[in-house]
């Protein structure tokens, strides 16, 4: 929202900058230099155009008539919740770094809302309460694996049929039942009346300033779309309202603009770093109506919605535009080839950034989406064009489908490498400092690295050898493993891809709106030679973990290590959760423990070492130090598989005892 902005004064620092040197504290590690920019200018670089770096990859999860999620209306809780993680991990399996979820499809909600009653989508009845916090446990799911959450709002429909009496007793529309009209099958609040659109507004800031969103997004439903015979019932409200306008479509459009300009700096003043992004039908104006409008031929929105959306841009109330450019390549009426630059042109020279919504489910409809090829082609196309941003794809149930292949096509031709959301300098912050790799060690499972610093995220870069980088390395994705959400400045990354030769890994920091520091000073991980051996045990790894049922589950703190961690009250008896391991030889070990802290978690959680001499109890502040390796000490340990750490609720202290994860490194 470049109108509403703190303007930058110093613009973000570059990547290929020099890194500030440090020593890695760990056993068979070591630090070299950071890339020096003497070696060569940013400008000299040449990214590889195959693997962006900075790319916004995201679906559309609808929740309207239940298209992706939920599947249905009436499941429980857990199984609501079971679905949404695994919407999140086919995202990450596409290495895409955004969703776009529906939480807001009918004048309800998908979170407590004391403006709209919980949306029907959920359970079967409108207003009726699914048992948790849907929208709080979404942004939290989707953080833990640092994807991008937009929170997708449709602004005015309230029901997908014109029965008030069907609505949620406490509904806002049977209270005030003038502020809806009834068209073309469907109830809308009616845009023209001040009082809605504040209201609307009130009920959609309730998400932004009580989560910790990413985004907020707008789908393409204004005015409801033309249906033949039918005219949109507000004459009266005109009259009332449209004093200064000689037509009824300029106050429409005029009352869409105030919708977008208001909320534009409503989300502005409360938290800068949220995006504002609209997702508008494909076709601003044809150039036959309009000389500024695109050469297409096919219903325009500006004024078939009264959607003006190149004002929008040009004005500067949006963060990005992402038009449903749902048509092939070659579209007689709506030629994709045409409309990606005639959008590239209209962002260009502004801070709006354009991401193309592809029609992921027109995929096997015939004609040219009988080709598996076509959503790639895209793609390739997009890349003349360096304003395109990054896509969208409708919809989330689409991407599973991957009918003809054309999902694995399209991944596989552009979706190889990880990628960084494009940073936003306009919405504040600036440079992050660089982070530092404080323990970087092979395990059985790869190579664990543990960052510290002071940012929302760490992105993690492995170069092959020893030798000095150059800052080319950094310029695109080709040695980016990924991200990472920080908790408490630091983060636990895991390499599962290292093979057994020499690397050096390197780390940068992310700030809300990924703008990116300098490199860190690198951890050189030595060849896997057998002479360094490390373990690290989940309570969610198969087979190596057991407790009570006395022990719950949780994924509520964000400091987690994995998908969630273990709980249970002290008592007098000791009901330990187990960790067990394969131990390789035996030898001394450090052992370390992975817990989320929290002020009413124990002060003194007891964790027993099973040690060739007997059990040694170590007691935690579980209070504090949550979040990372917290080092219980070295222990002889005996060779072969037992159970090797527990943790024991036998202790005199109050607060939940916890058992997250153990990790053990011969010395």
């Amino acid at each position: 929202m470049a109108l509403f902005r703190t303007a930058l004064t110093v613009m973000a620092t570059s990547l290929l900058a020099v890194g500030v040197l440090s020593t890695v504290p760990s056993t068979g590690t070591s630090a070299r230099s950071a890339p020096n920019d003497a070696q060569v200018s940013a400008a000299q670089c040449t990214p590889d155009p195959a693997t962006p770096k900075s790319q916004f990859r995201a679906m559309w999860i609808s929740s309207v008539y239940n298209i992706d999620w939920p599947s249905r209306t009436g499941l429980s809780a857990n199984a609501q919740r079971a679905e949404l993680r695994s919407w999140l991990d086919l995202a990450e399996q596409r290495n895409m770094n955004a969703v776009v979820v529906q939480i807001r499809p009918t004048a309800d909600a998908f979170w407590p809302s004391s403006y709209e009653p919980w949306s029907q989508w959920l359970t079967g009845s409108p207003g009726g309460n699914p048992g948790y916090d849907p929208l709080q446990f979404m942004v939290d799911e989707a953080h833990s694996r640092d994807i991008e959450f937009h929170a997708w709002f449709n602004p005015y429909r309230v029901a997908t049929h014109t029965n008030r009496n069907n609505l949620a007793a406490s509904h806002p529309v049977r209270q005030n039942p003038g502020w809806a009209f009834a068209y073309n099958g469907q109830l809308y609040y009616n845009p023209g009346i001040p009082a809605v659109r504040d209201f609307v507004q009130d009920a959609m800031m309730d998400a932004v300033t009580r989560y910790d969103i990413d985004g907020v997004h707008f789908d393409d439903y204004f005015y409801p779309y033309p249906a033949s015979g039918q005219q949109i019932p507000d004459q009266t409200t005109y009259q009332q309202y449209g004093a200064g306008f000689s037509n009824i479509g300029d106050w429409r459009r005029n009352n869409v603009d105030l919708l977008i300009q208001e909320m534009s700096q409503r989300i502005s003043s409360a938290k800068e770093h949220v995006k504002f992004g609209v997702s508008p039908f494909g076709i601003w104006r044809n150039s036959s109506t309009d000389p500024r409008g695109s050469a297409t031929s096919g219903l325009q929105s500006y004024d078939a919605i009264y959607a003006d959306t190149r004002k929008w841009v040009t004005e500067g109330w949006l963060d990005y535009v992402t038009p449903q450019i749902y048509w092939e390549i070659g579209h007689s009426a709506a030629n994709y080839s045409v409309l990606v630059p005639w959008w590239s042109d209209l962002v260009s020279g502004t801070d709006v950034q354009l991401y193309v919504g592809q029609g992921a489910y027109k995929i096997g409809d015939g004609g040219a989406w009988n080709s598996s090829a076509e959503l790639s082609n895209h793609l390739t196309l997009n890349r003349d064009h360096p304003e395109v941003k990054g896509d969208v794809y409708f919809s989330a149930k689409d991407i599973r489908a991957d009918r003809l292949g054309a999902i694995t096509r399209l991944a596989g031709d552009h979706y190889t490498r990880p990628a960084i959301t494009p940073a936003m300098p306009h919405l504040g912050g600036g440079t992050p400092a660089a982070p530092s790799i404080t323990d970087a060690t092979r395990t059985g499972s790869g190579v664990s690295l543990t960052i510290e610093g002071a940012a929302t995220s760490y992105a993690v870069y492995r170069i092959a050898g020893d030798g000095a980088a150059d800052p080319c390395d950094f310029a695109d994705a080709s040695h980016l493993l990924g991200t990472v959400r920080a908790s408490g400045g630091s983060a636990a990354f895991i390499d599962t891809t290292a093979a057994s030769q020499t690397y050096s890994y390197y780390a940068t920091a992310l700030d809300r709106t990924r703008n990116e520091s300098s490199v860190s000073a690198a951890a050189v991980v030595p060849a896997g030679s057998g002479e360094s051996w490390s373990v690290t045990v989940d309570n969610a790894t198969s087979g190596a973990f057991t407790a009570s049922s006395n022990w719950g589950s949780s994924s509520w703190s964000s400091q987690r290590f994995g998908m969630d961690y273990r709980f249970a009250s002290p008592v007098s008896s000791s009901d330990a959760a187990w960790f067990r391991a394969d131990v390789s030889t035996t030898a001394s070990y450090r052992v370390e423990v992975w817990y989320p802290a929290n002020p009413d978690y124990n002060s003194s959680a007891p964790h027993i070492v099973a040690t060739t001499s007997g059990n040694q109890v170590v007691n935690v502040d579980q209070r504090s130090n949550g979040g990372r390796w917290v080092n219980l000490g070295t222990f002889q340990l005996a060779a072969g598989e037992r159970n090797v750490v527990g943790v024991s609720r036998w202790t005199s202290t109050s607060g939940y005892v916890i058992a997250d994860a153990v990790r053990l490194t011969r010395q």
